[in-house]
């Protein structure tokens, strides 16, 4: 429906006056204005080396994404060679408001056509600017969460923990909340897990930690920490929050799971499970 009502605007303009205007300012063209337009051209050509090489040099210096940069570089460019133009043809004597005002109506009705492609376009570039996350991140971004394989101008790709490969238009990412797992060196691991009340809490909160500081990959600063997290009706749960780099989570996260039960069943202590107690009084 827009495309129609942008091409309906373009139809509207005086496009033969357009034609007759660009056909008379041809006619008038002389050999001096020829001359003029070509030495302001090749002065506009030097202007635009000169820009895009200042350009080049500071996006040098920026942190800026390779692919960002090159993509500036290109807009520029395309600019820059448009105003030159336009310069050039009004330097030969040629109307030039009825031809940019048609290309406008143009550009527009395609950029309508092309919104989603483009807000994906300028999605890419605000990450790639900002640059929230990095490949090898693990992320949780639209609606996803999985480690980032490929940061596209159109796509970001990521690979879940299943090995599955999920791709997210960036209009998607940029739209929405961004959790970046690795954005920090360390990362806290909690882990929970019950015990019954017979066992003493000074046992319990002892294995968890020998556990916690026989791991190669816990971090002893901030040192490993365990409490009682909540009486529940069958059982006491514990909490064990320990520290590690961010790339060990899943490996230490699994490693104390595992080792919960054999270093439980080696103290004496039992994990309970819901059941109900009854008691018989004799009368």
């Amino acid at each position: 429906m827009r495309l129609f009502l942008a091409v309906d605007v373009a139809s509207d303009l005086d496009i033969e006056a357009a034609a007759d205007n660009l056909k008379n300012s041809l006619a008038q063209i002389t050999t001096n204005k020829i001359f003029e337009a070509v030495i302001v051209a090749a002065a506009g050509l030097l202007v635009v080396k000169l820009l895009l090489k200042l350009l080049d040099r500071a996006l040098y210096r920026s942190q800026l994404d390779g692919t960002l940069k090159k993509l500036l570089h290109s807009l520029l460019k395309g600019a820059l060679l448009f105003v030159t133009v336009i310069v050039v043809l009004e330097r030969l004597g040629i109307e030039v408001t009825s031809l940019v005002a048609v290309l406008s109506v143009i550009g527009l009705a395609f950029s309508l056509a092309l919104q989603n492609f483009l807000s994906n376009v300028a999605g890419g570039m605000q990450l790639l600017a900002s640059r929230p996350f990095k490949v090898g991140d693990f992320v949780e971004a639209g609606g996803c969460s999985g480690a980032v394989t490929e940061v596209g101008m159109f796509y970001t790709r990521l690979a879940t923990y299943e090995n599955k490969l999920i791709q997210i238009p960036n209009s998607a990412i940029v739209s929405a909340n961004i959790i970046n797992h690795f954005a920090l060196p360390t990362r806290r691991v909690d882990l929970f897990v019950s015990a019954s009340y017979d066992a003493p809490l000074d046992l319990v909160m002892g294995t968890l930690l020998g556990l916690a500081r026989a791991h190669e990959l816990v971090l002893d600063d901030p040192a490993p920490a365990t409490h009682v997290k909540e009486y529940g009706d069958n059982a006491i749960e514990y909490a064990l929050r320990v520290w590690c780099a961010s790339g060990d989570y899943w490996t230490v996260y699994n490693d104390l799971i595992d080792s919960f039960k054999p270093a439980f069943d080696k103290a004496g202590i039992a994990m309970t499970y819901p059941h109900v107690n009854v008691h018989m009084v004799e009368k």
